[in-house]
């Protein structure tokens, strides 16, 4: 990536950064900040990431963290300039070379064979939610974070892990969401890929630990105890906001509770998806492309049968299945909204 200027990398990592700044100081609160170390290491962070094509998921993130916090700001003319300025800095990141917008899974094969009522669904009362699951590699992510971003409403992913274990107030090395970072006692970071979902154990147990935990968590395994509480929260937040959730068996959880949601399911031809993942992550062979691919669809199975019950990606438990490759990203956000809107757009 040497024709990258990173000149300008960084100027735009300061914009990120002091656009979560003043968040921050609108807000009054450290709900507002996702940048809370020093300037410096945070700019340098920004930019590393910005200039790399398999860190774009965290800069995606980071930015929905902020536009999130951003519009809760109560003086309208604030909150206005603020999502002026969040408006411009996504622009921006999304004209990189490297940047997660950049790309697409579309087929114009597919394409050319494309030829939309959810109005009884919601009582006046009710928050738009819409689910997303999706398969690794079909752009899912993507067009989940373009169409909250287009419907100007909140985006939630690996940040729901970590609310979780703030309530929790789980130990950052015994419990890891392999959707984002876990830290180790020494303080070494260790980066999992965006979309792999299993929750696991970060280290063996002694019996008396086992025992504490067992306390602690009322009998439950942790994994359990992070899925019952994630649960909790999200029906809590369908209380108060609308929103789009990345996976975490979110379709189902609302749908036991009888909460109004829609429910989508994204995926794209295996051939596709495996191409997707060379291009995202270039240090990757085709064969282990292809490997991951398969292992992380063996973990999203096992996972969503596990909590639900259900077969994950089984059409029959959707509202909606999109083939990416049919329509691509921006192609897909519009197919949502159309049908969300009733075919008007």
């Amino acid at each position: 990536m040497a024709n990258i200027n990173e000149e300008m990398l960084r100027e735009l990592a300061e914009r990120i950064y002091d656009l979560d700044a003043e968040v921050y100081a609108q807000l009054g609160s450290s709900l507002g900040r996702v940048f809370n170390r020093d300037r410096e290491r945070c700019v340098e962070e920004l930019t590393h990431r910005m200039m790399m094509r398999d860190e774009g998921h965290v800069v995606r993130s980071s930015l929905a963290l902020i536009s999130n916090m951003a519009r809760t700001i109560s003086d309208k003319e604030e909150r206005k300039l603020v999502m002026t300025e969040y408006n411009r800095i996504l622009q921006e990141v999304l004209s990189l070379q490297t940047s997660f917008g950049g790309g697409d899974v579309l087929d114009k094969q597919l394409a050319q064979l494309n030829t939309l009522n959810l109005k009884n669904r919601f009582a006046e009362k009710d928050h738009l939610i819409i689910c997303i699951g999706r398969t690794y590699g079909c752009g899912g992510s993507e067009i989940g974070f373009t169409l909250a971003d287009s419907l100007k409403i909140n985006y939630y992913d690996a940040e729901i892990f970590s609310e979780v274990l703030k309530r929790l107030e789980a130990e950052k090395d015994s419990v890891e969401d392999k959707a984002g970072y876990h830290y180790r006692n020494d303080g070494e970071k260790k980066q999992y890929t965006f979309e792999e979902r299993a929750f696991t154990a970060g280290k063996k147990m002694t019996l008396a630990e086992r025992m504490r935990e067992f306390s602690r968590y009322h009998g439950l395994s942790k994994k359990d105890a992070v899925f019952f509480n994630q649960s909790d929260l999200l029906c809590e937040m369908a209380k108060k906001e609308d929103f789009i959730v990345m996976g975490r068996c979110a379709d189902v959880i609302l749908t036991n509770n009888r909460i109004p949601h829609i429910s989508i399911f994204i995926t794209a031809p295996f051939e596709r998806r495996i191409q997707r993942v060379m291009e995202v992550d270039e240090k990757l062979t085709y064969k282990q492309a292809r490997n991951k691919l398969k292992r992380l669809d063996r973990q999203h199975v096992g996972y969503y049968k596990f909590y639900t019950g259900r077969e994950w990606g089984n059409a029959v438990n959707y509202d909606l299945c999109i083939n990416s490759a049919s329509y691509g990203i921006e192609g897909s956000v519009d197919l949502i909204r159309r049908m969300i809107s009733g075919g008007e757009n």
